[in-house]
């Protein structure tokens, strides 16, 4: 197997593209599309998001210290796109979007109501890294889209269309082929599930 050696670079992928949602009031609600983003603790839960200085969010997030990631889908795909490439400077992203701005239960900023997961965010360290200033935020809430919660409490993204991007194309996500800890499961296990979900 041959591979070429390119320069450094950001080539994780695909990462989520996600709709951050700021602002303390509603005449400086905002919303960012970001792909820098990820989990980054579990207990307590933690996230962060990676953000250019000269983003219009960039001041709104610092200033008040909280945002909220919003999960998006392939029916969000073109709003998704959107917020990422005009600024708020200019324009009312939920009014030109047709976004319904909801209240958050911890925090000031707003969620994005067609979000199928809405994570409320309080900024506990920004660290300047470059190109990008990384707000690192515990999570302090978060509002679930009820149509993907099945009869057991349990949240099926994957119903929503989740929407992935990739260097600089989205997608939708595929086929399921696993769940963790598939490579180690037992064969009568795997066919209780099979069975449960009328495979067989």
């Amino acid at each position: 197997m041959t591979k070429q050696h390119w320069k450094p670079g950001t080539m994780v992928y695909p990462l989520p593209a996600v709709m951050v949602s700021c602002g303390s009031t509603p005449e400086n609600y905002n919303i960012i599309t970001i792909a820098w983003t990820g989990t980054i603790c579990s207990d307590p839960a933690m996230c962060y998001i990676s953000v250019r200085k000269n983003r219009h969010s960039y001041n709104i997030i610092k200033e008040s210290g909280e945002f909220v990631i919003n999960l998006t889908t392939k029916d969000l795909a073109y709003a998704t796109d959107w917020c990422g490439v005009k600024s708020g400077k200019d324009f009312d992203k939920f009014k030109e979007m047709k976004l319904t701005p909801g209240k958050s239960k911890e925090i000031s900023a707003p969620i994005i109501e067609e979000s199928p997961l809405s994570i409320e965010c309080k900024v506990t360290k920004i660290v300047e890294l470059g190109s990008h200033d990384m707000f690192m935020a515990e999570v302090v809430n978060v509002q679930a889209d009820e149509r993907y919660i099945n009869e057991k409490g349990e949240f099926s993204l994957a119903k929503s269309g989740p929407l992935v991007y990739s260097h600089g194309h989205y997608f939708e996500l595929g086929e399921l082929i696993g769940r963790f800890g598939y490579s180690v499961m037992k064969k009568k296990t795997k066919e209780k599930i099979k069975k449960s979900k009328g495979l067989e």
